[in-house]
């Protein structure tokens, strides 16, 4: 079902998105639509993008106290 929805944008943003729409053959309401779904694309392969072991770890150090300091030292205690 479609649903109509009202934008308020600067009169030069609407023709050249009127004149980008016209030239790809698409309405400029079908341009905001491939948008939208795009947002949810991206999301989802943000979200998958991740290996499972690094999600396993993901707040795994959340209440712990480490510090950029810290992680410097660990560096250079490990490389030097």
């Amino acid at each position: 079902m479609n649903t109509k929805l009202t934008l308020r944008l600067d009169k030069d943003l609407i023709k050249k998105a009127k004149i980008y729409a016209s030239k790809r053959d698409k309405s400029v309401s079908a341009l905001v639509a491939d948008f939208f779904s795009m947002l949810h694309v991206e999301e989802k392969t943000e979200i998958e993008s991740i290996p499972p072991k690094v999600a396993s770890l993901k707040g795994i150090l959340k209440d712990q106290k480490i510090t950029e300091k810290d992680y410097k030292k660990y560096l250079e205690e490990k490389y030097l």
